[in-house]
């Protein structure tokens, strides 16, 4: 069977994503039993070098054409941001097309709408790589414990974050020399805004939450705090009470049944499960009843890690045809009752 994949974004995960449905087109088919055909790829820059091969045929700046085009079966959305991303991935979905996307944005603004839409014409929205990179962590979530009464959800789902306070914890860096340290590697944009204020993490917390808890928990909702008031005697002084500080996104039931969600810096023992986790790697901890402590970790951002989990939605909705899309709790549907607390 073949599937024919329109990608809308050609960049860091566009780019290592359509390189491994290039070179690797072959081994997915004998591995999955479907054959993806990367037919159009929506670009900015058609002069722009790429790290895949394809025909030129194949590159369009055109993006709403790919989504329309009736030769093409599915679509992946690496663009990011809002707009035109938002648009484009309803366009595809009133088109009877799946749609996998790493946008965590995007889902955790729109999720609702995009869910709805794609509700009403049966058809996938997949977003694994929205939270956590590579980690398999949504469909867990959504699926696999949909039935457990889950006590807390919390994370380290920043990689910028996470590396400037382990240098300041390991190194004994200030927090400016931190990051630039991290701009210099490549750990942070020259714009670090979004990581350091919380607000990317402030996203994934709340598709987490949502997941966990299933009901919406929009962004706004998630209180926030970043780490640019993090000081080097902060952290200095949290490892001398054997502890140490990390942007944690958490979500839990409170007293009065309503879910609190937040990002903030916290001192954490040396023995919880997320203080040992360092660098750019990302890690989220599940608790509930019956599973116990879960530790979901691995690389957190990156192009070949998120392409990763973009490659095994694809699959699946490749496989499954007009498959049942993800469970969520943004189309209002309770994903479980709560029989007691």
């Amino acid at each position: 069977m073949t599937v024919r994949v329109g990608v809308l974004g050609a960049g860091t995960v566009g780019g290592a994503l359509i390189t491994r449905l290039v070179a690797d087109r072959d081994a997915i088919r004998l591995k999955s039993g479907v054959d993806l055909e990367v037919r159009k790829v929506a670009v900015r820059d058609l002069g722009k070098e790429r790290p895949f091969n394809l025909p030129e045929d194949r590159l369009t700046d055109d993006s709403l054409a790919v989504v329309t085009d009736p030769a093409i079966d599915v679509i992946v959305e690496v663009i990011g941001g809002l707009e035109p991303a938002g648009d484009l991935v309803l366009a595809a979905l009133r088109s009877g097309k799946p749609v996998v996307t790493a946008n965590k944005e995007l889902i955790a603004t729109r999720g609702q709408e995009i869910t709805e839409a794609a509700k009403r014409t049966g058809v996938s929205v997949m977003y694994e790589a929205a939270v956590g990179g590579g980690i398999p962590v949504i469909r867990p979530l959504a699926e696999s414990l949909s039935g457990e009464d889950i006590d807390v959800v919390s994370g380290i789902v920043n990689g910028t974050t996470n590396y400037i306070l382990t240098a300041m914890a390991k190194e004994g860096r200030a927090y400016e020399d931190a990051l630039t340290e991290a701009q210099r590697l490549g750990y942070a944009e020259a714009d670090p805004g979004d990581d350091v204020s919380g607000r990317d993490a402030a996203f994934k917390t709340s598709i987490l939450a949502s997941l966990a808890f299933g009901e919406r928990v929009a962004p706004w909702e998630v209180e926030t705090e970043g780490i640019e008031n993090v000081t080097a005697e902060d952290v200095a002084a949290a490892s001398a009470r054997g502890e140490v500080i990390k942007l944690i996104g958490s979500a839990r039931r409170g007293v009065d049944g309503r879910v609190e969600a937040r990002v903030e810096p916290s001192s954490l023992p040396a023995d919880h499960p997320l203080a040992g986790v360092s660098g750019v790697t990302n890690a989220i901890f599940i608790e509930g009843p019956s599973v116990g402590r879960l530790l979901f970790t691995g690389p957190g951002a990156g192009g070949q890690a998120t392409a990763s989990a973009m490659l095994g939605d694809l699959i699946q909705v490749a496989s499954r045809g007009r498959a049942p899309r993800v469970r969520s709790a943004h189309d209002g549907t309770p994903r479980r009752q709560v029989l007691h607390r």
